[in-house]
């Protein structure tokens, strides 16, 4: 019989023989174990005392061409954007975003240029779905599984896709080589986008 936490039925269990020492000791130190963990198979309560008014927030989804996060055969803990309400204006981080489709399965697995495209799709309807658009942009942060490979493919698109948008100025971007989470993915563009609030 194995020994298992789980605070919800939406959590994944975790299973205490499997946790290292230093994970048990980490697990303890920010409190989501007791003390006696092995002898008490349970989660605390999380204890995130907030010491000032929490900022008005909300996760952004755009379901008709991708899917949530949560939802894939192995699910992952992230949103796919959040929106964060600041006085009379509004700011939107948008996660690492790549080319998966509304079913979270990876679109044109081998096509650098297609993926390209259908990730700036996939971030035009997560901006869409918070009234913004790629004007709103500030910052892009683009990882390239192979940049020495698609640096220049992926500049093409890139300014093509803002010649057509006919953004001006362009948003502050940086370029990494990164391996992505899945093999057949090529491209991930996470940005942030800052408008004033209606």
């Amino acid at each position: 019989m194995s020994t298992t936490i789980s605070k919800t039925a939406e959590l994944s269990p975790v299973c205490l023989e499997k946790l290292s020492e230093g994970e048990l000791e980490e697990l303890t130190a920010i409190g989501m174990l007791p003390v006696d963990a092995l002898n008490k198979p349970y989660m605390l309560p999380p204890v995130c005392e907030q010491h000032h008014a929490p900022v008005a927030k909300h996760e952004m989804k755009a379901g008709s061409v991708l899917n949530e996060a949560y939802d894939y055969p192995r699910p992952s803990s992230f949103s796919r954007g959040m929106r964060v309400n600041l006085g009379d204006y509004t700011m939107l981080f948008i996660s690492g975003t790549a080319s998966v489709d509304e079913n979270g399965l990876t679109a044109h697995a081998g096509d650098f240029r297609a993926q390209c495209w259908r990730t700036y799709r996939n971030i035009t309807e997560l901006l869409a779905s918070e009234g913004a658009t790629w004007r709103d942009i500030v910052r892009a942060t683009c990882y390239l599984r192979d940049i020495e490979r698609d640096y220049r493919d992926f500049n093409e698109v890139r300014t093509a896709f803002f010649k057509w948008l006919e953004l001006d100025p362009l948003p502050a971007s940086t370029g990494i080589q990164a391996r992505l989470c899945r093999e057949d993915l090529l491209v991930e563009i996470e940005a942030i986008a800052v408008f004033k609030s209606s």
